[in-house]
């Protein structure tokens, strides 16, 4: 600690204490560091601007700050994995140091998904995070397990959304994801060979989309237009409910995904079959 607390001090900051957290017992220390030096990890999701907005009116409304964010020093730059919308909206409020929870272990860097609790994330949000993280991580460490990781990521579906997000950014992840979440797991291949894997599955995914969307077109020109639409035809289209025990494959879900939708009959569908099964599914969310 003694190590952290001197660098700190050379950053320009101000080491207050040392201290023991109550879970695991490791050694913080808090901190005053000084907001030039404190940024996102480079993986994180991109700022909010309403969240912001919402943030520095508060602040501004309180005339005080209460919230220490959680930050890690890499070569005198601080990381906050926990904090950058606070960050962001100290810098706008014109204050020069923030309160922080130093944290010595640069690997918690990583557990951005299982520290963050400042703005809930959206899907979008985590699966960019993931997957830019994926490629940190990629570069670091080429040769071990996509499994490893799997706390750091989280859900393993993530990671296949995240490279269609970064290609797509209006890619209909939602949609998908209830599938996905059930047969995507992580893979007991170093990350090198795995990313080439969550390539093949993106592309499968990519191709339902592109059948979904061409069949809610043809859709709409028969008068079926309701925003639950594509969401009703992936459900009817959906290879796993009829899964019991024993699911399939991630490439055999997605590839029977596929050759259903391609087969899929806009004449047996009706207004009232998807404007109920959309009242369903709002319950569903709601209970």
């Amino acid at each position: 600690m003694t190590d952290l607390a001197d660098a700190i001090e050379a950053d320009g900051g101000d080491a207050l204490a040392a201290f023991e957290e109550p879970i695991g017992g490791h050694w913080h220390v808090f901190a005053l560091l000084p907001l030039s030096k404190v940024e996102a990890t480079p993986y994180q999701r991109d700022l909010s601007p309403a969240h912001l907005k919402r943030m520095v009116e508060v602040m501004k409304k309180l005339d005080r700050y209460t919230e220490p964010i959680v930050a890690v020093r890499s070569d005198g730059r601080y990381w906050t994995p926990n904090g950058n919308h606070r960050r962001a909206a100290s810098v706008k409020s014109g204050a020069k140091t923030i309160p922080a929870i130093v944290i010595p272990e640069p690997e918690v860097a990583f557990q951005i998904l299982a520290l963050n609790t400042e703005k809930a994330h959206n899907l979008r949000d985590k699966a960019l995070e993931v997957i830019r993280m994926y490629r940190a991580r990629l570069e670091e460490h080429p040769r071990r397990q996509e499994k490893e990781f799997g706390f750091e990521f989280e859900r393993a579906h993530f990671i296949t959304l995240g490279l269609l997000y970064e290609k797509k950014p209006k890619f209909s992840g939602g949609a998908f994801a209830p599938i996905l979440s059930r047969v995507d797991n992580f893979l007991a291949k170093p990350l090198a060979d795995a990313l080439e894997e969550r390539h093949e599955r993106a592309a499968l995914v990519e191709r339902a989309e592109e059948l979904v969307n061409d069949l809610v077109v043809r859709g709409k020109r028969r008068g079926l237009v309701h925003p639950y639409l594509k969401n009703y035809i992936i459900a009817r289209s959906n290879p796993l409910t009829r899964a019991r025990k024993t699911l399939p494959s991630c490439n055999a879900a997605l590839n029977s995904l596929i050759k259903s939708l391609s087969e899929f009959d806009l004449g047996k569908v009706h207004f009232g079959q998807i404007r109920e099964a959309a009242q369903i599914a709002a319950a569903t969310t709601t209970e």
